[in-house]
């Protein structure tokens, strides 16, 4: 489900960081030797012939980040961005894997056009890249994809993201048929006639900004829906970029009552509200909408108590000029590879608002759990997929440092702490500053 570049696996030693393992149970001062990609010994004192030494004094190494949500644009808007620079982007934020929309034009929903992407995976990613493919055809929500032909093909999971399947009796279907290929439903829940074309929350900030408002409740009640079907056929689903209050307390008596779900969340909805579309910056421009402060405030909740599982960035790049707009006539989108960590370590970690070992266990065991995807560690004997962060450094979000081909960052201009250091993937180093 995961293709990439082929390359030369690491023989590396990293000396002297703080070693964190959430999962594990790791939290020491300890040696890791990687011997031909894969983690060979943990200690003190290990032998370093013939490996590369990377000395982690004063930093912290961890499993590498999973992104369940990417747009890489490819096929159809290569200016926005593409395999490469995806993947070069993620790599640069501490992604060791990252999982790509199907939203692209075309979109991907046939085998021939899911090939096509795997191929040109295999040639460009710099990191392992899993592509999903739609659940209905053409992403039009009338009739539903060749699910089987497609995880044959390699689809990691289905989605029609950036639109919803309206019709309950062909979710109810999608469920059904895709509990035959062993992969996940993923999620995008807005009920339309509710969300009429909305251009930020609705609430006293939009009444004020004279935008027209995107209700909370366009969304849960969309995610109860959601959750009802999969109750009742006993199938588990992924519900994508939660923003809403009510859709978080949906999920949480959904999961007591034994419904298999998983929920994902963005560094942008952890991190501002709709007080922050003040300022009409486009790139506070995103679907779904940033919300109150009592929504964020219920994320940030269901992120530690784990009723949301997995950070996902929902990188959406956008050419300069789509963003350059009054803000009712911008796109949707951000970008988040590159920033996710500094972003949620600033605004989450240092404030004491969430522990730092869950924001590395949702950014990396967390997303790969809910497509069943290894989960990187740090145990003898599993691959290489780790990143070395530097949590002292401080820093401002500059476009230049940007490795993706689009810059419409909800961060340009903002000072963080917390960098990424070096990436390996899959046994291989890619990404070191």
């Amino acid at each position: 489900m995961l293709f990439a570049k082929a390359g030369p696996k690491e023989n590396i030693v990293i000396r002297g960081a703080r070693v964190v393992d959430p999962v594990q149970a790791i939290d020491a001062a300890v040696d890791v030797r990687i011997d031909d990609g894969v983690i060979a010994a943990l200690g003190t004192d290990l032998h370093t012939n013939s490996h590369r030494v990377v000395e982690g004094e004063g930093l912290l190494l961890a499993p590498a980040f999973v992104d369940p949500h990417v747009h890489l644009r490819t096929p159809g808007r290569e200016d926005e961005e593409t395999i490469a620079s995806g993947t070069a982007a993620a790599a640069a934020g501490g992604y060791c894997a990252i999982l790509a929309m199907p939203n692209t034009d075309p979109v991907v929903d046939s085998a021939a056009t899911l090939g096509s992407l795997v191929e040109a995976a295999r040639a460009d990613a710099e990191l392992p890249v899993g592509f999903l493919a739609t659940v209905t055809k053409g992403q039009r929500g009338a009739e539903l994809t060749e699910m089987g032909e497609l995880a044959a093909a390699g689809a990691a999971g289905f989605t029609d993201d950036g639109v919803p399947v309206a019709s309950p009796g062909l979710m109810r279907r999608a469920l059904q048929y895709c509990a035959v290929t062993g992969r996940r439903l993923a999620l995008h829940c807005e009920e339309t006639t509710l969300s009429r074309e909305g251009q930020m929350h609705e609430g006293a900030v939009s009444a004020e900004l004279g935008f027209t408002g995107y209700p909370s409740v366009a969304e849960s009640l969309m995610v109860e829906r959601d959750l009802a079907l999969a109750a009742y056929e006993r199938q588990p689903l992924h519900l994508l970029h939660l923003s809403a209050w009510e859709s978080v307390q949906a999920v949480r008596r959904a999961r007591a009552e034994g419904v298999v779900a998983t929920a994902e969340v963005t560094p942008h909805h952890l991190c501002r509200t709709d007080e922050d579309v003040r300022s009409l910056d486009t790139n506070l421009k995103m679907n779904p909408p940033l919300r109150s402060v009592s929504d964020r405030t219920a994320l940030i909740e269901a992120l530690k108590d784990g009723t949301v599982t997995a950070v996902a960035t929902d990188h959406a790049p956008h050419a300069r000029h789509e963003k350059e707009v009054p803000f009712e006539a911008a796109p949707f989108g951000v970008t988040g590879l590159e920033t996710a960590f500094a972003a949620l370590y600033t605004y989450l970690v240092e404030p004491g608002l969430v522990p730092l070992a869950t924001i590395l266990e949702r950014m990396s065991a967390g997303p790969a759990r809910a497509y069943g995807l290894a989960e990187p560690r740090i145990a003898v004997g599993s691959p290489a997929n780790l990143v070395l962060l530097d949590l002292k450094a401080s820093y401002r979000i500059t476009e230049d440092t940007f490795r993706s081909r689009s810059v419409n960052s909800w961060l340009l201009g903002e000072a963080v702490k917390g960098a990424v250091r070096t990436t390996i993937a899959a046994g291989r180093v890619v990404f070191s500053a």
